[in-house]
């Protein structure tokens, strides 16, 4: 039976969400030999603006690059949340930075609020890593999509020289805070 998983990761310029969007790409890519797609969009302004990076993977080859049905959208900020929880599918997740998002969106998916960017400034010393924060907590749900180990490869690709145990940290926590909410 085949398959196709629908990843929005979503919020303003300079969160990192076109970087974790390409990690994803490449982890079910290059690494778990899946078909994948990526594509990205923001704002007029550099920094600030809306953004938001979609990633779809497939078993079998992609006809249409962007994400309609979603399986599963992060959420950075409150705009980014009201904006694209409508297309999230009816049995899909939506996790969320709880400090940025307050107003919850109505459903029937489920919601998972995580102070992703607080854990980025408290455990791991620094705020720029949280998009790699969420990357591990995304990881805990879709561990039947994309391997863990993908997702660290793709890390260790991606990330600029020198930060790699960083990111790599950053994603460790992340993980470890997903496994325990995805449980």
């Amino acid at each position: 039976m085949s398959f196709r998983y629908e990843i929005r990761l979503s919020g303003e310029g300079g969160q990192g969400l076109v970087l974790a969007g390409k990690v994803l790409a490449e982890a079910a890519a290059i690494y778990d030999d899946k078909n994948a797609t990526q594509s990205q969009s923001y704002g007029p302004e550099a920094r600030g603006g809306a953004s938001r990076s979609e990633v779809i993977i497939s078993d079998e080859d992609i006809d249409y690059p962007k994400a309609t049905n979603i399986d599963l959208l992060l959420a950075f900020t409150q705009e980014s949340c009201n904006r694209y929880s409508k297309d999230v599918r009816n049995d899909g997740i939506i996790i969320i930075d709880e400090n940025a998002v307050t107003k919850l969106p109505e459903g029937s998916f489920r919601i998972y609020a995580v102070p992703i960017i607080d854990v980025a400034r408290d455990k791991i010393g620094r705020v720029m890593v949280a998009n790699i924060v969420a990357l591990g907590i995304i990881a805990s749900f879709i561990k039947n999509v994309v391997s863990e180990e993908a997702i660290e490869a793709a890390i260790l690709s991606r990330v600029p020289k020198g930060t790699e145990q960083l990111n790599l940290n950053a994603f460790q926590v992340g993980l470890e805070l997903g496994k325990k909410i995805a449980a």
